[in-house]
């Protein structure tokens, strides 16, 4: 809670560890006998954010103009009613508090109206959509699985080789090109296993050569979780103490997939059940055989989904991803 006149001040690593344990919490905001009352509300189960704040009289919640922030009213069972704020994207979550907070202190701090609060952190915000993007939190949660994939890798081949393997950020179809076999690795948040899949040849194996298809899913993992800047700097280490002389090719690849050493990010996640190896031609997928010849060559580029939820993973995978932990 927060004095009259003072910022609102809640740190994610406080909301995280009530997510990560899939606990509902209340924030008061605005000092105790200040009006609007403003609350920072985590859903019971850990499993959305929210801000809360008191309506006068004949007022009404404004409107959002943002496909991922939803505004609507709740009445509570004092007979206050309220605007909630939610964002409909959960991995942008950790973005999301940080706007909540920004409107918060613009109602705590500077007096602001609901509607004016908001309207002025949207704005804000988007003058900054110009400057250059750290990497999205899409980008963040798939290095974090190639990183456990390619630990993986290591325990059984090596690091050298491990590194080698890792094709992806040099432009590759597949993310990692072993020996005998390809594997694909996409890694998601949400409940279902629906990953987004880019072009004809992501899921199509090279000729000879099996492709297999690993589905990982991550949660919040409080403070027993991973950043990925811990699971960047643990597989640096690993590779600077036993293959030294490809350190230069891995730090090539990260900077390729987008990551950077600052800012530091504050986002523990860990796997939220185990991964999913499937042979790529048991994934729900586009193949040329599926589009017409003289479509495919009109086609530039191509961008799907495919859900692998509930399907049983085929057996003989050459890599065990069982029990995989974040490096």
């Amino acid at each position: 809670m927060t004095d009259s006149g003072t910022a609102p001040a809640l740190a994610w690593s406080t909301v995280e560890h009530y997510l990560g344990e899939g606990l509902g919490a209340s924030y008061r905001l605005s000092a105790a006998d200040a009006h609007p009352v403003v609350s920072y509300e985590i859903g019971h189960g850990g499993r959305d954010i929210a801000l809360f704040v008191e309506l006068g009289r004949d007022r009404r919640p404004p409107r959002s103009s943002l496909p991922a922030v939803d505004i609507d009213q709740v009445a509570l069972d004092r007979g206050m009613r309220v605007a909630r704020i939610r964002t409909t994207q959960v991995e942008l979550m950790r973005d999301f508090h940080d706007m909540l907070l920004a409107i918060a202190d613009r109602i705590v701090t500077q007096n602001r109206p609901l509607d004016r609060a908001f309207s002025e952190t949207v704005d804000a915000w988007s003058s900054l959509l110009d400057r250059p993007k750290v990497m999205t939190v899409e980008r963040r949660i798939g290095l974090l699985g190639e990183l456990s994939v390619l630990a993986r890798l290591a325990e059984t081949h090596g690091w050298e080789n491990a590194v080698e393997s890792w094709t992806g950020p040099y432009g590759e179809e597949h993310d990692f090109a072993l020996l005998d076999f390809d594997i694909e690795v996409k890694t998601t948040v949400t409940e279902r296993r629906r990953h987004t899949i880019h072009g004809i040849g992501q899921l199509q194996p090279a000729v000879d050569r099996r492709l297999w298809f690993a589905s990982l899913r991550l949660t919040r993992g409080g403070v027993g979780g991973r950043t990925l800047t811990e699971s960047v700097h643990a597989v640096r280490g690993a590779v600077a103490d036993h293959a030294p002389a490809t350190l230069a090719r891995l730090d090539s690849a990260l900077e390729r997939c987008g990551w950077s050493p600052q800012p530091a990010d504050d986002e523990r996640w860990t796997p939220r059940d185990e991964a999913l190896v499937l042979d790529a031609e048991s994934v729900p997928r586009l193949t040329p055989a599926l589009l017409a010849a003289a479509s495919l060559e009109r086609i530039s580029a191509l961008r799907y989904e495919t859900d692998v939820t509930g399907l049983a993973p085929t057996p003989g995978a050459p890599l065990d991803l069982s029990e995989l932990r974040l490096p």
